[in-house]
């Protein structure tokens, strides 16, 4: 185990050439990031999941029953226990020569077992209560940690210079109030990728885990090597897009409708400028050009700069999929009243929260009103990312 701790931390890898972990050894004069502190993250992790159990409980619960949420789920499909064998233990979704036997079988009529396996599919997907209470603590745990981001940086040399984020480095100071930043947001995505686990299943689950995997990674990567001042721009720069998607998507589970669409618009603007003009423009140009040119590449630098990458290409992948809605919202808005979170099934297979969703589109009827079209309380849900995109960093 010693051999591969020394390994590990090869200080070649790590650090720039001619320095070393004992350079970077904290004093009573000078304070340096140090990869133990890192360890405080697990537990504090979990004290940030107690937290949102509690507030979930006590103030977004009650918060969403003043709203009139319904806390109950979909209509119960009646007991079948060979039709709830098939589902349980063969496929949740039948095909055609499965409910054709079905149908002889039971001797029920084929659109009747169809309609049996919807009502089950949506007896497995979450309340509109629990998708608002989840949004609601990401949200005010966003607005928190994005406002104290906030407010730090507008003190800081760097958020107006970005050469100042390699000036000196890497012999840069490590304060109390970037310290606490830090491991707040750690804690924070580690939380996320625990509770993923237990929260509603969406089907980009596997972009999201990516997404959470690579920003632990990337701030470990930057506290370790103390690339901190560049790691508060990249925290700071996402925190400001995930405020407004949850902010959206409180506005959708409780059907305001007009607030929801402008929270919508607002937040596809500032993610597209964000992750497709600001990162690349202002991070990555830092991070691969400036730094190039005054510290010089080392090993890690090209792992720190290839997980920026790696993000930047999520980045692309969730703005694909906002830019798919706007369009299709578009498109709709010619026949009807524009609604941003009007999109067709087969768009909304791509974004949305539930696994099942698409059915409730499939089984409205033609004259229901087109804003309660199977997606009042989720449209929002699937890039939307919670991400990640909340998230989702």
């Amino acid at each position: 185990m010693a051999g591969i701790l020394v390994w590990f931390w090869n200080e070649r890898f790590w650090l720039p050439h001619n320095v070393t972990w004992a350079d970077l050894k904290s004093t009573e004069e000078s304070t340096f990031p140090q990869a133990e502190d890192l360890y405080l993250a697990i537990p504090l992790a979990f004290c940030i999941f107690c937290i949102r159990l509690f507030f979930e409980r006590f103030i977004a619960k009650p918060c969403a029953l003043a709203l009139k949420i319904q806390a109950s789920g979909p209509q119960k499909a009646q007991h079948n226990a060979i039709l709830e064998k098939v589902f349980t233990s063969i496929t949740k979704h039948p095909d055609e020569k499965r409910l054709d036997g079905l149908s002889k079988q039971l001797d029920w009529d084929v659109r009747s077992i169809q309609r049996w396996f919807r009502q089950r599919r949506n007896q497995e997907k979450p309340s509109t209560l629990t998708r608002f209470c989840e949004s609601m603590w990401k949200f005010t745990f966003n607005l928190y940690i994005f406002t104290y981001g906030a407010r730090y940086l507008k003190k800081t040399s760097w958020l107006w210079n970005t050469r100042q984020c390699w000036y000196n480095y890497p012999y840069q100071q490590l304060t109390p109030d970037l310290h606490y930043y830090y491991l707040v947001e750690l804690s924070f995505y580690w939380s996320l990728m625990f509770s993923q686990f237990t929260d509603i299943k969406r089907k980009d689950f596997g972009i999201m885990f990516l997404h959470h995997l690579a920003t632990i990674s990337l701030i470990t990567f930057s506290y370790v090597n103390n690339m901190v001042r560049v790691g508060t721009l990249v925290m700071g720069l996402h925190d400001m897009a995930d405020v407004l998607l949850e902010a959206a998507k409180m506005a959708n589970y409780s059907k305001c409708q007009k607030l929801c669409d402008l929270l919508f618009i607002v937040f596809a603007l500032v993610f597209l400028i964000a992750r497709l003009g600001v990162f690349p423009l202002w991070i990555l140009n830092t991070t691969l050009f400036e730094s190039w040119e005054i510290v010089g590449p080392y090993p890690s630098w090209w792992v720190f700069n290839l997980l920026l990458v790696l993000l930047q290409f999520l980045h692309l992948f969730w703005s694909y999929l906002i830019i798919k809605i706007a369009c299709k919202a578009v498109c709709k808005g010619k026949i009807g009243k524009w609604n941003p979170l009007h999109v067709s099934k087969d768009d909304r297979s791509d974004i949305e929260s539930s696994s099942d969703d698409e059915d409730s589109v499939s089984w409205t009827k033609p004259s229901q009103n087109p804003s309660s079209n199977g997606i009042s309380s989720n449209g929002m849900n699937g890039y939307l990312m919670g991400a990640a995109v909340s998230e989702e960093h």
